[in-house]
Order: structure tokens, then sequence, then C-alpha cells
């Protein structure tokens, strides 16, 4: 009978997991684009900073899902250190909104609500408008569903007269801050084990209704479970850049040291919170149905009271906390950052939404436009080197560029590929489609620029050299193709909406112009013996390979602005 209800508990709480997983991702799916924006628009201190942290988390209901949103924000280069802090400190206060839903489940009947809403949630899932909004649906009946069930386990397993389990919390001395202190380390570990704070705090409340665990040990464990929680976060952050690291570090001190303070001032604290609610911890009269009743709340009470105070006392030293994550994380080395390392984008996706996931593939194509122009800088510099030994260094780095362009490619691919599998509207699916354009011709532009360096290499190798006209035509040439990247780029990290395409088609017809009336010209000059016929084809290789770099941005353009091919 007693594993028949451990299976319970445990089949509940993975229920609640799956249900608060799904409302998560619903309510993010349902505000779309505009966390986005209320991140970048609404952070322009601390306090509003903290207010738009506590905003989003209320709204999708997962401080996890809002930390891991800021360290992808502060990764892709759209918060500042500062901003993610302060945003992170506004989510610590929103995610205590869950632990009084979760009391509201333990205290109130939802089972005729919980069927009801199953019922809509599959009738709206079937339907195109309204499918988010059931899963939303189906995702709270889960929750409030597990918690009745929890709730029903609790009263079956009947702790408050099992005499082992009564023995075992009584062996610990709830006057012992080594007590507290063992308690606020098994609810770190058990919450950065199952990655989610609410499961742990049902578990913590419903050991403490049943009386069993005294409220000083699920106090300590509501505390460590306030740790727990940055994990997931730190997890999300591995594989970004420095800056998004120190920024789920930032929540692991916030955290941190929320706790050390509370802990020297422990039980008048708890004393404090409790009288909130009109509780006495010392109050042994208490029946069954009281104690169920009320020690959900002081719970709640903890954890709201708990993250209120901290952030207030720790809003005024965003800068010190800045300082200390930037000293303990330090910034990567410039040889590091030339290393092929995707900048915005990893294999962790840790509650990541399609629009995130779009957003930061977009900011690696950003950055792997920007590379692709450099790359183009050094074939320009490549010409006017005469020094073997300098001229082979430059070569070999654009060999570098080219396999990191190529290696780019496929793994934005990959990435892109996976996010296409997950349930995307129809906006999405041709943000995809369109990105994966920009990426095989931004390939092809780091193609081009290769296959200049090797004709250029042809040359060196030779005992030929262009005449200074050629070099000139060459240069010019050259000028335009880098004008074309430069507005290629502009477009690629500004708003598609505010610039003119028309500036890209412009150079594009003056690059094709300019290559038409270089080739007339070379064969005159190649007839009139100006320069060998050897010369005149390595010239206008480069001259060629150009204008086809010129069409490959046109596309990239043409990708961006979603403009259709002919």
């Amino acid at each position: 009978m007693t594993f028949g209800i451990i299976f319970q508990i445990i089949g509940s709480l993975a229920l609640l997991i799956y249900g608060m997983k799904i409302m998560s991702e619903a309510l993010q799916k349902m505000a779309g684009s505009q966390l986005r924006h209320i991140l970048g628009a609404m952070t322009t201190n601390r306090f509003t900073g903290m207010l738009t942290g506590m905003f989003v988390t209320c709204s999708v209901q997962s401080s996890s899902a809002t930390t891991v949103m800021t360290v992808s924000f502060v990764n892709a280069g759209l918060l500042t250190l500062a901003q993610a802090i302060s945003v992170i400190m506004g989510a610590n206060i929103g995610t205590t909104l869950t632990a009084w839903i979760m009391s509201l489940g333990y205290n109130v009947d939802l089972t005729l609500a919980v069927y009801p809403s199953f019922f809509i949630g599959i009738l709206l899932i079937y339907t195109r408008r309204f499918r988010y909004v059931g899963d939303f649906l189906f995702g709270i009946a889960f929750l409030f569903f597990s918690l009745v069930l929890l709730s029903g386990a609790g009263k079956a397993l009947d702790l408050a007269h099992n005499a082992d389990a009564i023995a075992f919390f009584s062996s610990f001395d709830t006057n012992s801050h080594f007590s507290i202190i063992i308690f606020l380390a098994i609810g770190t570990l058990i919450t950065c084990i199952v990655q989610s704070s609410a499961a742990v705090m049902a578990i913590t409340i419903l050991l403490c209704s049943t009386g069993v665990l005294p409220i000083h040990l699920g106090i300590a464990l509501v505390m460590g479970e306030n740790i727990g929680t940055t994990a997931t976060a730190n997890l999300a952050a591995l594989g970004a850049n420095s800056q998004a690291r120190r920024a789920a570090l930032a929540h692991l001190v916030f955290n941190v040291f929320g706790v050390v303070w509370v802990l020297c001032v422990f039980f008048p604290f708890v004393d404090f919170v409790c009288s909130l609610v009109g509780y006495n911890p010392a109050d042994t009269s208490l029946t069954d149905a009281q104690r169920a009743a009320i020690l959900p709340i002081v719970l709640s009470m903890f954890h709201t009271c708990f993250n209120v105070c901290n952030t207030f006392v720790l809003i005024w030293f965003i800068p010190q906390i800045e300082k200390v994550v930037c000293w303990l994380i330090k910034p990567g080395t410039k040889e590091e950052e030339e290393d092929f390392r995707l900048r915005y984008i990893g294999g962790n996706n840790i509650m990541k939404t399609p629009e995130l996931s779009l957003l930061e593939a977009q900011k690696e194509i950003q950055s792997y436009a920007e590379r692709t122009q450099r790359m183009f800088g050094f074939v320009r510099e490549l010409l006017t080197i005469t020094d073997g030994a300098a001229f082979a260094k430059l070569y070999s780095r654009i060999e570098k560029y080219e396999s990191i362009s190529d290696n780019m490619e496929i793994e934005i691919a990959k990435y892109l590929d996976g996010v296409s599998d997950a349930h995307l509207s129809d906006d999405s699916k041709a943000k995809i489609r369109a990105m994966m354009r920009e990426i095989t011709e931004i390939e092809s532009i780091g193609d081009s620029c290769y296959n200049i360096a090797r004709t250029i290499n042809r040359k060196m190798d030779g005992k030929e050299d262009f005449t200074e006209k050629q070099y000139e035509h060459i240069n010019q040439m050259m000028l335009l193709t880098d004008n074309a990247l430069t507005e290629m780029n502009t477009l690629m990290l500004g708003r598609k909406d505010n610039y003119d395409a028309n500036r890209s088609f412009n150079l594009e017809n003056e690059i094709n112009n300019y290559r038409n009336q270089l080739r007339s010209q070379n064969i005159n000059d190649v007839n009139s013996h100006e320069y060998t016929y050897a010369m005149g084809t390595l010239y206008m290789d480069i001259i060629n390979e150009c204008e086809k770099l010129g069409d490959f941005v046109v596309n990239v353009v043409e990708a961006r602005k979603g403009i259709r091919k002919n």
C-alpha cells in the first residue's frame, strides 16, 4: 500500500513539472516577440528592470524561463550585464506567485475546475487561432490536478501518525543552525537534480501540511530551492560568451547572499513571517485540518518575504555585484574569439522558445555576415603584400576563415533544423526559410573571397605582375564590392523595415556595368600587348569573382527583406 502511495506522489510530481512546462511554454508562445520588446524597452534603470523581470516571470510562470531568456539576451548583446541583474532580481519576486498558486491548490478543492479545463483545452488545441490558449489550459489543469493528487496521497500516507517518519524528523534540532543548513543543502541538491523549484516546493508543502516536517526545516528547504533553481541558467550559459556566464553567476551570487544574511537572523525572521499570517510555531494545539490550511500559506509568505527583502537590499548594489562576477569570470582572449565557436547559439536549449531561438539564430547570422566582410578585407590586403612570409601568413588566415565559414553554415543550418521541429507559426516558418537562404548565400560569399585569394596566390607564384592600371581597376572593383558588403551588414544589424533595398540593387548594377566595361577593355589591352593573355585571365578572374560576390550579397538582401527570386 505504501509503495503505491509513493509512486502516486512521484507520478504527481512528474505531472506537476510537465504541467508547469506546458503552461510556461504556452504563455511564452502567446506573448511571442512581445517578451523580447518588453525586456529590451523596459530595462532603462535598475527599478524598471526589476519590475520587468517580475512582470515577465508572473506572465510565463517560470523564473527559470525568464532567467534563461535574460542570459540569452545578454549573450546576444540585447541587454547589458547590469540590466540583466536587475531583471533576474525581479524574476525572483515574480516566481513567488507560483508558490501562492500551489498554496491555493492545497487549500481549495480544484477538481471541479480541472476536468472542464481539460475538455476546453483539448477543443482549443485543435483550433488554429486558440491552440496556445488550449496548451495553457492543459498545463494549468495538469498543475492543479497534480496538486489534488499530491494532497490526496499525503493524506493517504498519513505521515502525521507514522512513528518512523516522526522519529526521523524529530532527530533534527529545529533550534540549531546546523539542522537548518543541512535541510538548506538538501533543498539545493534536490532542486539541482529535478530542475524544478516548483516540484520541491510541492514536496515541502506536502511534508509540512501533514505535520511531520517542522516549519523551520521546511523553510530551510525553501531557501535551498532558491539556490538550486540558479542551476538552470548556469547550465544554459555554459556554451555562451563571458557576459552571459556572468549574468547566470549573478543569479547565484544574489540568491546565495540572500540565504547568508537570512541565516544570520533566521529565527527572528521566521517569527516575523509567521506573525504576518497569524501563525505561532510553538502552538501544538492545531488540528490536522488547521495545520494543512495554514502551513502552505506560511511557506509561500516566507518565499515572498525572502525574495522581496533580498531584492530591496541588493538592488542598491548592482554595480558591486557586476564587479564581483566580472572578477570571477574573465573575458575570453582575442585568440579564442578568432577560433571557430558560435557566439549566440549552442547545443543547450533549456527552456528556449522558438521565438528566442530564432532571435539567437539571427544574431549568429549577423556575426556570420560580419565575419565574411572581415575575410574580404583580408583579401584586399593580400593584394597589396609583396613580402613572401607576410603573404603566406595572411593567405593561411584566409584559408582558416573559409573553413570557419563552411562550419558556421553547417552549424547554423543544424540549429535551424532543430528549431523547425517545434510547433511553429507560419511567420516563424517563413523566417527559418529566409535564414536558410541567407546562410547559403553568405557561405557563397566566403567561397568567392577564397577564390579571389587563390587567384592572387597564383599570380604571386608566377613571374609576372599586374600593371598599375590593372591594380587600379581591381581596387576600384573591390571597393564597390566592399561597399555592397557594408550595405548588407547595415541591413543585417538594423531593422529590415527601415532599410531601402534599392541601395544594394544600385550597387549591384554599378558592379555589373563596371565588370562589363573592364571585360571589353581587357580584350583590347591584351590585343594591344599591354600585358599577356595569362595575366589578363587572372585579372578577369578576380573581376568576375567580385561580380559574383556582389550577386550573392543581393541574394542575402532579398532573403532578409523577404523578396522572392524571379
